[in-house]
């Protein structure tokens, strides 16, 4: 989103992907179970399905027999109304017009809601029970945090998107519908269970279990990034590798190693000094047992959550925060365990700077369980470019197992608006579609990029969020964790996203880390070398004025509009004499430019001039014409950009009466 442009008729992604998996694509609403579990005697409830998310150690158990799946509003024809019409936003529209938005069979759960439209019209949920509701809420309150159990920070928005993370499971039947007219964009994810499988239904009010349940996620979520070894410093049975090395260019440095079964529990990496200059010269590997590839390599800027080399992400499990690297995921082996820092050496680089760090890490001798559990693993990969006409791949492996987490860097490789960013993710598990989302944003829980207040920044959420955010870069990325909601798998999972919203054209460059947990190791693996882990810089750069940063002197009334084709808006800037408009260039990389303007001349339009700071940089120019006329590329000036020396201000004469000054965008083209 926020999909200006709309895709041309394409034949759907699905297709693609049912010639890669070789698999037969199944309705995301029929059940395909490959194994039954046996009847327990203890039925699931709220409180179990709310452990997932305080308590980490189950993660790694498969969930076998379930069908995990998601109900989205996704354009069918392979074009771009996924939801804009809301053509495809309901099952069925009942006799009172209002709208079927799901409709399962049981036993299973929802695990996670979805929408950057949430309306003030109300949501029925029909439980166990196909003529009476559980209960009704209004649908903004499903995130607003107003209605128990609703509330923070399972179910919350920011970033655009509105998600809930509450479970509701059922036993025999979950039916929702919304009693509005029109529905938009959502996704509704689910789990389904074997038949026998015991699981109490979702009612209101919670028992005691349930609330305590619900204070335990909010405990736990509270300490994001979470302190150095919290939950595991000191606890039963956890041992504590603690070791410092120090790493020279060129050099391997091995910094845990055991020949006893056990699972780690904890990863915790310092450094001597920041590591945004080097993070992606820096190499993470992971092995187990005796199998043939590690289970991570990849850099270790990427396996942490950076974007584009500079630390970012803070999550519930992985990320970084003030020089601390930490990963909390879970990793059981059988025999041995070994974990490396490998230090590439740059083409032509005799000596480097030498690295220390401090490396903790958390572990126990409790072997896995084959039979119930996976080994973890984190596949890397980058294209550059990511091939025309086909999805980007994260992830194509064999076995049985689950998916747990996505970590996304997006560079597109044609300047302007971030289109490459329409594109919808997909998941095919066993040869059936089970996921296929609404845009790229909309799969990390935010909405409408390059929209003030939306998809614009960095932000870190518990589960989700956006690594960065920039036009004139042309990039931006984010991440997504899956804990109650892990896609299982039985003999194989593909997932991929697009890259653009018309057949995978907006020519792009992508890397990404796909965390999972697997019965088998991987197949191959992709190596992190010098030419594919350096980081790509455009030579020309757009800012468009809905997300500059600017500051005024003088009177100054704005208003904008989506009145040309730039895939940004148009603002309409009433000046005066006095009015000096300042843009900070903050973010743009240091060097030298030639400056283009994207405007609008016309009848009421003022005379204006470019500076940067006290320096005239060009000539007066007048805009004013008897009609309006767009000056799609002006070249105006040449402009030095430095660390301490990043703004330019627009200066106007008006005669004396107020004038517009119309900006499409502002175009660098830095020299070589």
């Amino acid at each position: 989103m926020p999909r200006t442009a709309f895709r041309k008729q394409i034949p759907p992604i699905w297709l693609y992907i049912a010639l890669m998996t070789a698999g037969l694509l199944l309705s995301s609403r029929k059940r395909a179970f490959s194994q039954t579990n046996p009847p327990t005697g203890h039925a699931l409830g709220l409180s179990d399905f709310l452990k997932t998310f305080y308590d980490f150690s189950t993660l790694p158990a498969y969930a076998s027999g379930t069908f995990s799946a998601e109900e989205s509003t996704y354009d069918r024809t392979g074009g771009n109304n996924d939801g804009f019409q809301g053509t495809y936003s309901y099952l069925r529209r009942n006799p009172d017009s209002s709208l079927v938005l799901l409709d399962l069979k049981g036993p299973g759960l929802i695990n996670r809601i979805w929408t950057p439209t949430p309306t003030s019209d109300s949501l029925d949920f029909y439980i166990d029970d196909s003529l009476h509701t559980a209960f009704t809420i209004c649908y903004r309150d499903l995130f607003s945090g107003k209605v128990y159990p609703f509330i923070a920070p399972l179910c919350a928005n920011q970033l655009g998107g509105y998600y809930c993370y509450l479970p509701i499971p059922f036993s025999k039947s979950c039916r929702i519908v919304l009693r509005g007219k029109l529905a938009r964009f959502h996704q509704i994810g689910y789990r389904l269970y074997p038949p026998q499988t015991r699981i109490r239904k979702f009612s209101l009010p919670l028992d005691d279990e349930q609330a305590q349940a619900i204070s335990m996620v909010s405990s736990r979520w509270g300490k994001i990034p979470p302190p150095a070894g919290y939950d595991l410093a000191g606890k039963k049975n956890n041992f504590l590798s603690d070791r410092q090395v120090t790493l020279s260019p060129g050099q391997c440095r091995t910094v845990f190693n055991t020949s006893e079964p056990g699972r780690i529990n904890g990863i915790e990496l310092t450094s001597s000094q920041p590591l945004d200059e080097v993070s992606r010269d820096i190499d993470l590997k992971i092995s187990w047992d005796d199998e043939k590839f590690p289970a991570v390599y990849c850099p270790l800027a990427d396996f942490f959550g950076y974007a584009f080399g500079s630390p970012s992400m803070k999550s519930l499990l992985t990320g970084s925060s003030a020089g601390l690297h930490y990963c909390y995921f879970p990793m059981p082996f059988d025999q041995s365990a070994r974990i490396e820092l490998c230090y590439r050496q740059r083409q032509g680089q005799t000596r480097g700077k030498s690295l220390a760090f401090h490396c903790r890490v958390y572990y126990t001798g409790q072997k896995r369980n084959a039979q119930k559990e996976g080994k973890f693993y984190a596949a890397w990969r980058r294209q550059n470019p990511v091939p025309p006409g086909r999805p980007y791949t994260m992830l194509d492996v064999r076995g049985r197992g689950h998916y747990v987490g996505t970590v996304l860097q997006a560079q597109g490789l044609k300047t302007g608006m971030t289109t490459f960013f329409e594109g919808d993710d997909s998941a095919v598990a066993d040869g059936s579609l089970r996921m296929h989302g609404t845009g790229s944003e909309d799969y990390f829980n935010g909405g409408w990029y390059a929209l003030l207040d939306c998809w614009d920044a960095a932000m870190s959420l518990p589960l989700s969020g956006s690594l960065t955010y920039s036009i004139p870069l042309s990039r931006t990325g984010g991440y997504r964790l899956f804990l109650d909601d892990k896609i299982s798998f039985e003999k194989s999972y593909f997932q991929s996203i697009e890259h653009g919203g018309e057949n995978n054209q907006v020519p792009a460059d992508y890397s990404s880390v796909s965390y999972y947990y697997c019965s088998q190791p991987p197949s191959g693996r992709f190596i992190p070398d010098n030419s594919n882990t350096r980081i790509v810089q455009l030579d020309t750069l757009m800012l468009y004025p809905q997300l500059m940063n600017f500051s005024v002197d003088g009177p100054l009334q704005v208003e904008s509009g989506w009145d040309y084709p730039t895939g940004g808006l148009t603002y309409y800037y009433t000046v005066s004499e006095s009015t000096i408009l300042r843009i900070s260039l903050q973010g743009i990389p240091a060097g030298q430019y030639e400056v283009f303007l994207d405007y609008v001349k016309g009848p009421q339009s003022a005379s204006f001039s470019l500076f940067q700071r006290q320096t005239q940089l060009g000539d007066w120019i007048d805009a004013h014409y008897v009609q309006p006329l767009r000056m799609e590329r002006h070249l105006i000036t040449k402009l030095d950009v430095t660390d301490l020396n990043n703004t330019v201000s627009f200066h106007f004469r008006t005669g004396g009466m107020p004038l517009k000054f119309i900006l499409n965008r502002i175009i660098l083209v830095k020299k070589p």
